[in-house]
């Protein structure tokens, strides 16, 4: 970040940011900034269809012995041996039902697979429910025109100056412009169990995903969205219909978050 914008002063004046003042709150100037740097939005992926969800269920090595056995059942009890023989004195009326154990099985199995998917596809729906309303709901503070509001986190914008306190879920990347004693919890991108201290000369960068759980501070927002480190591992997995984002495991460092503000000076 000194190398490339000469500080964190620098990096604002590239975004045409205030480090104190924030960005200006006019829409106009608002939609420009997401027209460039994109929004702050994560499309999910398309939901499964219940054929699919159905299909799922019948991978199950249980459901599929069951239904071997019962193919393997209707197929013995439609097989008729040769007249005279031991097998064919046996009686017809015990060989006329004999489809009723394989039918019994094949029904059982239908069942299962049905009931699985259902509840797959319920709890999908109420999921994405569920995530509809913690994007519509979920609020961050940031600066703008020298006031500090709560705004949603899909209307954050690269260049925002946000508020980070203990207990915020960040929603965007971006880096600490000033710290008291802030702590970070980053397992969830990481692994590390270790709450990471963070600072605007050592470790600046704050990512997208990860929890404040102690102190407090200040960041400037650079990467939203697909761009951000959520929605790129989110890519990466496959589990968003995003595919503009670039597939690169390295897209942590600070300079790749930030390249965008090149092109908007």
């Amino acid at each position: 970040v000194n190398k490339k914008f000469g500080g964190i002063d620098g990096l604002c004046a590239k975004l045409k940011t205030d480090p104190i003042n924030g960005l200006s709150n006019e829409k106009s100037s608002l939609e420009e900034r997401r027209r460039i740097f994109g929004k702050n939005e994560i499309p999910p992926a398309p939901s499964k269809s219940f054929l699919r969800l159905a299909f799922e269920a019948l991978k199950d090595i249980t459901l599929i012995i069951l239904l071997v056995s019962a193919l393997v059942s209707l197929g013995l009890s439609f097989y008729k041996p040769s007249e005279g023989s031991v097998a064919g004195e046996h009686d017809a009326n015990e060989r006329e039902a004999g489809w009723i154990e394989g039918a019994a099985i094949l029904l059982a199995v239908i069942v299962v697979v049905l009931v699985t998917a259902l509840n797959d596809w319920s709890k999908e729906k109420q999921f994405r429910g569920l995530q509809a309303k913690i994007e519509t709901e979920h609020k961050f503070s940031v600066i703008r025109d020298g006031e500090a509001i709560d705004t949603v986190v899909t209307e954050l914008v690269v260049g925002d100056i946000a508020r980070v306190k203990y207990g915020d879920l960040l929603p965007a990347d971006g880096l600490l412009i000033q710290s008291n004693d802030l702590r970070v919890d980053e397992s969830s991108l990481t692994g590390e169990s270790d709450l990471i201290k963070k600072s605007s000369h050592d470790d600046p960068v704050l990512l997208s995903g990860t929890h404040a759980m102690e102190g407090s501070g200040k960041m400037v927002i650079t990467a939203v969205g697909m761009n951000s480190q959520t929605g790129i591992i989110m890519t990466l997995l496959g589990a968003t219909k995003g595919t503009s984002c670039k597939k690169n495991q390295n897209t942590i460092a600070p300079q790749e978050q930030i390249n965008g503000a090149f092109f908007f000076h």
